[in-house]
């Protein structure tokens, strides 16, 4: 019991915390690396702006507080809403309705983080971590769905009772090039609880896409896979070495202040939290490769450009900054564990959720301003696309590549090359090209599967 009134005099004292906490931020110069631009001036009521090399678009507005976004095989876009919404963009429209509205827990929680399974094009399993209460507690859990017509049917909790709190929460769902899901989890307020391998809090979690546990995990009967986070909330990984990579926010108080991290993640290892932040060294715990010192980005969401379609941005690493008000690109020497560059990119949005990849090769970043803690403007939240100018030169395919490489590289569909003996088609409802046997275009536009470029 004395247990139960310590956590929850804990949570009161960070809320105060919260609450009497500065909201004044900075804006940063904007800079693009590889691209000799200065601009000064606003986005906040602007469609699409366009620069030397690219484009700015808004392809969602007047959303309410977005946390993720993944792209469909069958060309939707799925995203969440921390307040509880699970909505879809179907043929460049954001549906009116949400599929789902869950009851969900508040403050830094809600529904965070959504994942599509591997094989979603045969089962439509739909993955979330979200925030719940059970009196006096709060938690998370992973629950799956099957997706059937834009509606969630049969869920099936994967895991619950994951520490929850109104910070600290974690909360990103990534599958891994392994196939397996790995869940992001904060120590909730509990800094100590990063270091208890029983607890799930202030961990890097593993699973089967069924929930069982990976025979391969490096603590037996365990889904930790990693330990001594504070709050990661970003994950992906390299696309030339394959590591995890992860953000992961710094100490605003408990331990000083900033210092938040981006870290190479290896199965087992111990990040520190909280026996040491920054520079600090003890014996078996693993430093960061970047932090932050005394400056706090506050990251969130991030992504490695694995796309040509603007070259100087290729296999950078991309984190979403909330406090911090930009999107700052990386460039990471992986197995060396060091950072080449850094440099930052559009400090025009306010506060940045998530920076991600989309199926057609273009970088889509989630604004945050409507959080609470940003400065909205009239049409927050967005989500944005940033897309190629691409020059007639670069509109020519190369059938040395599969059709959706080349789309993916920049190609418009109608222009994608395909191998001697085979045609050209386009399915009808994405528009992704495909390069099929000529007897058999007749049958696919019988069908209404295809339409001819």
């Amino acid at each position: 019991m004395m247990g139960k009134i310590q956590f929850l005099k804990s949570q009161q004292r960070e809320i105060n915390h919260l609450f009497n906490h500065s909201r004044n931020f900075c804006f940063e110069i904007f800079l693009i690396i590889g691209v000799s631009i200065i601009f000064i001036g606003t986005f906040n009521y602007v469609d699409a702006q366009e620069f030397e090399n690219f484009k700015i678009e808004t392809i969602a507005e007047n959303l309410e507080i977005p946390w993720e976004i993944v792209f469909a095989p069958d060309g939707r876009i799925f995203f969440t809403e921390r307040v509880g919404n699970l909505r879809v963009i179907e043929n460049g429209q954001l549906n009116p309705e949400p599929i789902v509205r869950l009851d969900v827990g508040g403050g830094e929680g809600g529904l965070l983080g959504l994942a599509l399974d591997p094989s979603f094009e045969e089962n439509h399993f739909v993955y979330l971590y979200f925030t719940y209460a059970e009196f006096p507690f709060t938690y998370n859990k992973v629950v799956r769905f099957t997706e059937v017509n834009n509606s969630l049917e049969d869920e099936i909790i994967l895991l619950e009772k994951i520490p929850g709190a109104p910070w600290h929460d974690g909360g990103r769902l990534k599958f891994g090039p392994d196939g397996k899901l790995y869940i992001t989890t904060g120590d909730a307020g509990i800094s100590q609880s990063a270091q208890d391998l029983n607890s799930l809090a202030g961990k890097i979690l593993r699973m089967n896409s069924d929930g069982t546990i990976p025979t391969d995990n490096p603590f037996s009967d365990s889904f930790v896979f990693s330990y001594g986070h504070r709050n990661p909330q970003g994950l992906d990984w390299d696309p030339v070495t394959g590591k995890m990579v992860s953000t992961e926010h710094g100490p605003s108080g408990e331990r000083g202040s900033a210092h938040d991290e981006v870290n190479i993640i290896e199965a087992g290892n111990n990040y520190g939290w909280p026996k040491v932040i920054g520079d600090e060294h003890e014996p078996d715990l693993v430093g960061p490769t970047l932090h932050t010192g005394t400056d706090t980005w506050a990251p969130s969401g991030s992504t490695f450009y694995d796309s040509t379609n603007i070259p100087e941005w290729e296999n950078k690493y991309f984190v979403a900054t909330l406090r911090g008000n930009h999107l700052r690109i990386l460039d990471l020497d992986v197995d060396a564990n060091q950072v080449i560059s850094s440099e930052i990119a559009f400090s025009n949005f306010g506060r940045l959720r998530s920076a991600n990849m989309g199926a057609d090769g273009n970088l889509y970043i989630l604004t945050s301003n409507q959080d609470g803690r940003g400065s909205p403007a009239q049409n927050d939240d967005r989500i944005l696309r940033i897309v190629p100018l691409i020059s007639e030169d670069r509109k020519i395919g190369d059938s040395s590549m599969s059709p959706l490489k080349q789309f993916k590289n920049g190609i418009l569909p109608a222009d994608v090359a395909c191998k001697s003996g085979f045609e050209l088609i386009l399915k009808a409802s994405t528009g992704n090209p495909a390069c099929v046997f000529p007897n058999t275009v007749s049958k696919l536009l019988t069908v209404g599967w295809g339409i001819l470029p």
